[in-house]
Formats: C-alpha cells, structure tokens, sequence
C-alpha cells in the first residue's frame, strides 16, 4: 500500500492518541486474559453496502502501530466504487495486536467511507452542470484534515481548510462592520487576496463587487433567486449557492449556473458505512 500523507496531519500521531483513548491505563484486558500471546489471526475486512472507499492506508496505520510485522494486502484504493460484498483489505499477524487494533482501524474506515460515499452522490446529481462541489468547515473538532480528504475522495472539491486561509465576511460580520461594503473594504485594506462575502439578497451583490469580493457566497436562495445573481454578477467572480442543500434539490440548484454549491451535509450528516472485520485463526 503506498505511504499515506496528508498536508498538515500528523498520522502517527493520530494513531498514537485513538489508541491511547481507547487502551487507557490498563490496555486490551480482554484480549490479554482470553488470547494466547503466540495466536495468529487472518481477517478480512469487507463491505456489506455499496460505497466510496476511504481511509484504508490509516487502517493499516493501526494495525501497524501494534504489530509493525503484521501481513496487509489492499483489495482496492481508497475512491473506488465497490459493490456489496467486496474485500478492502487482508491481514495476518498477531491476534492479539490485531483485536486491539481492530475497533479503531474499522471506525476511521467507516466514517471516512461513510463521507466519501454521500459525498459521490452528491457529484453525481450535479454531473453535466457544470457546477463544482464544495464541502464546509462543518467537521468534527479534531477531524477536518481527514474529513475534507475524505470529501475529496469521493470527488468534491475542499472549501476553506480553515479561518486562515480566506476571509469569509457573514452576517454577522456585515452587522458589526455597518453593512456590506464597509466590511469588504475592511478586508482589502487588511491586505486578504480571498475575500469571500455572503450575502442573502440581490442589492447586496453590487455593493460586495465594487468593494472588491473576490467570490461571492449566495445564502439561502431560490433557484429564481440564483438565476438573478448569477446574471448580475456575469462572471465576474465565482458564484456559490449555499444554505440547506439536499440531494433532492441540488440539481435544480445547479442549474442555476452558479460555480459551486457548499453542502454541510458531507461532513455533517453523512452515515458511516457498512463495513465489517471478520477474523479467524491463522
């Protein structure tokens, strides 16, 4: 399996802590009194859905971290789309090593799985509009450099990663700062190069432009709605619909002509997927 790295996330170091949560002061008590230390396990991890795969090189992190000598084959890659049924990966080494490892290696898979495979249906309802998904900073404290990897992997494009790298003016800002315009120049004389502004209504658009937004948020709006804001602002900065996004309606959305559409939902809401380890000895 090719070495995982993610921009800014430390794996061994995340491995090291869900482990450390999980075994606490006292270790694996069951696997110690119940299995021989010398027994060997094979198992098989598989799915019993459909899905989008994600975080199989993490999985063997774990399996890794108790047993640097455990034996992993890959079935698949992470981004695949595999039917029901299907083997992701294969392990043999240390039984004991590998019970211990197992809860946390098939929770990270199942979550990531889990967003990859909401976040593919997603792209596949907008496919041919020429729109582009986006994800949110909607994440799980602690989890967002693997959720957004994971919203990736199933074909969405990353929104912010976080506070840092674009300013994002909301409603709130726009109240404090005396209205859109003001807040906007704020951020330009500020010196920010990504200057992202909501807004919520149609005489909003023009002020945030001629201020200088460089990517305007449309908040909450009807398609009808959308179709004016993108013809307003005639593409002079890139347009994203946002606010309450469903898989029902984003097609409709898209349409509009709008150059991206953020769903909360991928990272929010999304299941964790079916997949099970089944082990016996080696």
């Amino acid at each position: 399996m090719t070495p995982f790295h993610l921009a800014g996330f430390d794996l061994d170091g995340f491995v090291a802590a869900t482990l450390a949560e999980d075994l606490g002061e006292g270790g694996d008590i069951t696997s110690a009194a119940v299995i021989p230390s010398g027994a060997r396990f094979v198992g098989v991890m598989d799915t019993r859905e459909p899905i989008v795969v994600a975080g199989l090189a993490i999985a063997e992190a774990f399996f890794r971290a108790l047993d640097p000598e455990v034996a992993i084959t890959a079935c698949v890659e992470d981004g695949a789309a595999v039917p029901a049924g299907s083997d992701l990966l294969r392990i043999e080494g240390r039984a004991r090593a590998m019970l211990t490892a197992e809860r946390s290696a098939l929770n990270t898979v199942q979550h990531l799985s889990g967003i990859a495979t909401l976040t593919r249906s997603y792209v596949d309802a907008i496919a041919g509009t020429g729109a582009t998904l986006l994800d949110t900073r909607k994440t799980i404290p602690g989890l967002r450099r693997l959720e957004k990897y994971a919203t990736r992997t199933g074909g969405a494009h990353n929104h912010r990663m976080g506070l840092w790298d674009a300013a994002m003016i909301k409603d709130n800002h726009v109240a404090v700062a005396g209205g859109v315009a003001a807040a906007v120049r704020r951020a330009v004389d500020a010196g920010i190069a990504r200057i992202i502004v909501e807004v919520d209504r149609i005489d909003q658009v023009e002020p945030a432009l001629a201020a200088g937004a460089t990517h305007l948020l449309l908040d909450n709006m009807a398609p009808a709605t959308l179709r004016e804001a993108v013809a307003l602002v005639a593409g002079r900065v890139p347009t994203e619909a946002s606010g309450g996004v469903r898989l029902d309606t984003i097609r409709a959305i898209a349409d509009t002509g709008v150059t991206y559409v953020s769903v909360g939902r991928l990272t929010q809401s999304a299941p964790a997927a079916d997949i099970g380890l089944d082990f016996s000895v080696a």
